[in-house]
């Protein structure tokens, strides 16, 4: 039987306030254990919120800019649990009310596109840390990261593939991060997504019975995650099993999911309205205001580039697609005035270096305006494609701008035509059968002697002086 995965995704985002929601304590990541909290975000019997305005004006600017409606209404509720790493007893949530709702963003993969409905977005405040000892000899809770904001983000179960839940992903994250309102770095829990998960025969309308599994911190786990959990319930089913609705928990070395408690329902958190909080409300002015703040998003950027820039679709949404890099690309691509130049080093170079060195966007370790003298001094002449790849690769290590390490380097393009005649004789010598084979009609040897000769030159021979050289003495009568 052929199956179908249903998905549907809940993401926590920490929103980038320099306090937490409910307290003034500091928000920062990587501080030393248990020293950025006070009596209210530990839950001290006694003490009383105060709503940080920011949360909410955060949180309003991601529902606008995933087209939400914003609820000129709402209120907070207490969810209650019992968890060592939430000290009230009880976490600060939305239930019924919440501020965001009914909203979308419009994925597109392997060339389809598709709309992805956003059920809701809600605020609420992060629990504690559990620091679990290697030796099994207990747990430690760090609770610095409680009282932390977030905003929740629950989708539609509309996503059919891992691929589709990837492309959400990757959308939202890059909305958030163009609005500033979450620097959504995975690697620091500031972006986590829970996958909700069933699989049916292909054609049923009806759902099948879904497992949810937990803080997933990168995409490529989230991936993962979907492909061997899908696996795990088709292979369930397959074997007349039953599939037990539950919180699983994958397990990224060993490539599987297992089962951590039975899934809870909205019932058994006993939700009731936060007596110690005021309703909140967004009246029509405040939420324009907000709206007319938002800069331009990531699929607006992406078209005006392929308009402005003449770059491919697939470059624009690659680049676009962390707003980081965007600014770095329109930047470079401004002052150079040769921005398909500036594209082709950041979607080769740029990438691949990035990658190796396991860096983010962020940290491109020089400026775009020395990006921008890489191709002034290519489109000048004063080096060529292939020793500015050399240059870009020097100065991502170093820093250093491009005009000195090409002159420390000796990295110029030999324009000399004395010296270029003798490189092209070099190459016609080593190549006496491509030659003739040239000579005999077969053109499209021309361009691999041409390679040789560049080769030969060690990337510096001006291209233009070199095919001229080499035409005219291919042409030359063979008198050999």
């Amino acid at each position: 039987m052929e199956y179908e995965m249903v998905i549907g995704l809940e993401v926590h985002a920490e929103l980038s306030t320099k306090s937490k929601i409910y307290c003034s304590c500091a928000t920062r990541f990587g501080g030393d254990v248990n020293t950025q909290t006070c009596p209210i975000c530990v839950g001290m019997p006694g003490t009383l919120p105060v709503l940080n305005k920011k949360v909410v004006e955060y949180a309003v600017k991601a529902g606008l800019a995933t087209n939400c409606s914003i609820a000129e209404y709402s209120k907070q509720d207490r969810k209650n649990y019992f968890y060592p790493d939430q000290p009230k007893a009880y976490q600060i949530s939305q239930n019924d009310l919440p501020l965001c709702e009914s909203g979308y963003i419009d994925i597109e993969v392997e060339g389809r596109a598709k709309r992805i409905g956003i059920t809701r977005i809600h605020i609420e405040d992060d629990a504690g840390k559990l620091m679990h000892d290697e030796d099994d000899a207990g747990s430690l809770v760090d609770y610095n990261r409680c009282g932390v904001p977030l905003i929740e983000i629950v989708t539609e179960p509309d996503m059919r593939s891992a691929q589709e839940a990837r492309a959400f992903m990757e959308s939202l994250k890059a909305i958030l991060q163009y609005i500033d309102v979450s620097d959504c770095k995975m690697q620091e829990g500031s972006l986590r997504v829970d996958v909700n998960l069933s699989v049916r025969p292909k054609g049923e309308q009806r759902f099948g019975t879904r497992t949810e599994m937990k803080n997933l911190g990168s995409f490529r786990s989230m991936v993962r995650a979907i492909e061997g959990e899908a696996a795990r319930q088709i292979e369930v089913l397959n074997n007349g099993g039953t599939i037990i609705q539950e919180t699983r928990r994958w397990d990224e070395q060993q490539g599987l999911s297992y089962s951590m408690r039975s899934k809870g329902e909205a019932h058994d958190y006993r939700f009731f309205p936060d007596p110690d909080l005021m309703p909140i409300v967004v009246d029509k002015k405040w939420k324009d205001e907000l709206k007319n703040s938002l800069p331009e998003l990531p699929e607006a950027r992406k078209k005006r580039y392929i308009d402005q820039f003449a770059i491919p679709g697939y470059d624009a949404s690659i680049i676009t697609g962390s707003k980081a890099l965007a600014d770095f690309f329109e930047e470079a691509a401004v002052i150079s005035k040769n921005a398909k130049a500036v594209s082709n080093l950041i979607m080769g170079e740029l990438l691949r270096l990035l990658k190796e060195k396991g860096m983010e966007t962020d940290e491109i370790p020089f400026p775009a305006e020395y990006l921008a003298k890489l191709v002034f001094l290519m489109d000048r002449g004063v080096i060529s494609g292939t020793i500015a790849k050399k240059v870009f690769e020097k100065m991502f290590y170093t820093g250093k701008d491009p005009k000195i390490i090409v002159k420390e380097e000796g990295l110029e393009v030999i324009s000399d035509e004395k010296a270029l005649l003798e490189v092209v004789m070099e190459v016609i010598r080593k190549n006496p059968q491509l030659v003739r084979d040239y000579r005999g009609g077969k053109d499209k040897v021309f361009g691999f002697l041409m390679g040789q000769a560049m080769k030969e030159s060690g990337g510096k021979a001006n291209p233009q002086i070199i095919k001229g050289i080499l035409k005219e003495k291919l042409g030359e009568v063979d008198n050999s």
